[in-house]
């Protein structure tokens, strides 16, 4: 197992990675502006979701958020598909395979992936199906644009506004939204029970 992997499993291993999925994230996505608020607000959103999963993910929940959107550089963007570009991007320098997978499956991926012609593509990556995916998609599907807080109907309201109806974004979310809506679902009442 490589050193990585090994800190992403070990509750002292928190502040590492955690710390250097920030870094990665501010090169990448503080550029792009309002993303970047968003990201932070995302980050802190999971660490506040942390009770919605298992004590020893909650790094990597934490670390994904910080990660999901990294993607949207154009320094590592080259589908055009942020999911899949930041993954391909982290499976490259070597991130343990549970952020890798989800910041490829974050908030519904696979279904813009099927508009766009690329699930073949994702299905690279394997689908983290679970308590960790479900509090990212809390973190990220409750958090706007410039990182204020929402609800889920409020978020993908938002979503739909900003693409119009030929986007394959809008058209994902015409078939994602009950699937991210239980997903959503699922992590808050892990967060009230305080078991993942």
């Amino acid at each position: 197992m490589s050193t990585e992997k090994r800190e992403s499993l070990r509750p002292d291993g928190w502040s590492s990675l955690t710390s250097r999925a920030q870094r990665l994230s501010r090169a990448l996505v503080a550029p792009l502006g309002r993303r970047w608020t968003h990201t932070q607000a995302v980050a802190s959103r999971a660490a506040s979701a942390e009770a919605a999963v298992d004590a020893l993910e909650r790094q990597n929940l934490v670390a994904a958020a910080w990660l999901h959107d990294i993607g949207y550089s154009p320094e590592i963007g080259h589908t055009r598909f942020h999911p899949l570009d930041g993954a391909r991007y982290l499976r490259d320098e070597g991130w343990p395979e549970i952020i890798v997978n989800l910041v490829a499956h974050h908030s519904g991926a696979r279904f813009e992936a099927k508009q766009r012609g690329l699930a073949d593509e994702l299905a690279e990556f394997p689908f983290p199906d679970g308590p960790l995916l479900d509090a990212l998609a809390l973190a990220d599907l409750t958090t706007g644009p410039s990182g204020e807080p929402l609800t889920y109907d409020e978020r993908i309201a938002e979503i739909l506004r900003r693409y119009p109806e030929d986007d394959p974004v809008h058209q994902a979310w015409l078939e994602a939204g009950q699937v991210l809506r239980e997903s959503v679902r699922r992590a808050e009442a892990r967060m009230v029970s305080g078991s993942a």
